[in-house]
C-alpha cells in the first residue's frame, strides 16, 4: 500500500489529527523513516545544539518491551508502524564542537565566530546548572516533535503524541542511560484507519493580548 504525500501546508496543519488506530499492513521502511527524521531535525534549537535523540520502536520485540510501559495506549503501540520515543540528551553540549566544525567546513560560519561561540556555549551550559539545560532541552525537543508530526503528515502518515507512559523506566528498558537521556514524549506513527476526531480551539481574542 502506498501513501499519498502532500506539499499543501494548510492541508497538513488543518488536517492533522491525533490518531490512535492504524493500518497494521502499512510499514514505514527504515529509509523513509530516516528521511522523515532528517526533515524533522530541520527544526530550530537553542544555539543549534540539537539535543533531541530518537528511539524508533518498530519491531515486535521492541513493542513488547514498550507495551507495559504505555499501558493506557495499547492500540497505538500495537497497530502503528512504529512508536518514536523522543529523548533529550543531557550531554548534548558535547556535540557543539562537531556541529560548529561542520558549519565552518560548509562555509556557513567563519572560523573566528566558531572559536568565540563554542567556549561561551560550554560555559553557559555548565554541568552544575542542570536546570537551565533541562529547560532548553524540553523546549527544543517539543519543537522537533511538532515538526516530526507535520513532516509525517506530508509523507502521508498520521501520528499521536503520547505523554502517558512510564517515563522513569523507559530509558533503562531499552538499555539507555536514564541519567543522560530525558524522556520527552512518545509519537506513534502509521497510516490511519479512520479520520480521527476534529477538535475545537479557544478564540484567539481570548488567549491573546495586544499592546
Amino acid at each position: 500500500m502506498t501513501t499519498q504525500t502532500t506539499t499543501d501546508f494548510m492541508e497538513i496543519v488543518k488536517g492533522r489529527r491525533s490518531i490512535r488506530n492504524y493500518d497494521t499492513n502499512v510499514k514505514i521502511s527504515k529509509e523513509e523513516m530516516t528521511q522523515i527524521l532528517e526533515e524533522a531535525t530541520l527544526a530550530p534549537s537553542s544555539v543549534n545544539m540539537q539535543p533531541w535523540r530518537f528511539l524508533v520502536i518498530d519491531s515486535a520485540e521492541g513493542k513488547a518491551t514498550l507495551a507495559p510501559l504505555a499501558r493506557f495506549n495499547q492500540v497505538q503501540v500495537e497497530t502503528s508502524s512504529a512508536v518514536i520515543a523522543v529523548f533529550g540528551d543531557m550531554n548534548a553540549v558535547d556535540s557543539i564542537d562537531t556541529i560548529y566544525d561542520m558549519a565552518v567546513e560548509k562555509g556557513l560560519m567563519p572560523q573566528d565566530v566558531r572559536d568565540r561561540q563554542v567556549p561561551a556555549i560550554k560555559g553557559f551550559y555548565s554541568p552544575e546548572d542542570t536546570d537551565t539545560l533541562r529547560d532548553s532541552i524540553l523546549i527544543d525537543s517539543g519543537l522537533v516533535s511538532m515538526q516530526l508530526m507535520l513532516v509525517a503528515r506530508a509523507h502521508g502518515y498520521d501520528t499521536n503524541p503520547i505523554g502517558g507512559y512510564e517515563k522513569d523506566q523507559i530509558a533503562e528498558a531499552f538499555g539507555m542511560d536514564k541519567d543522560r537521556y530525558l524522556p520527552v514524549m512518545l509519537l506513534s506513527i502509521g497510516k490511519a484507519v479512520d479520520a480521527g476526531y476534529p477538535s475545537v480551539r479557544l478564540p484567539i481574542n481570548d488567549i491573546t493580548d495586544w499592546k
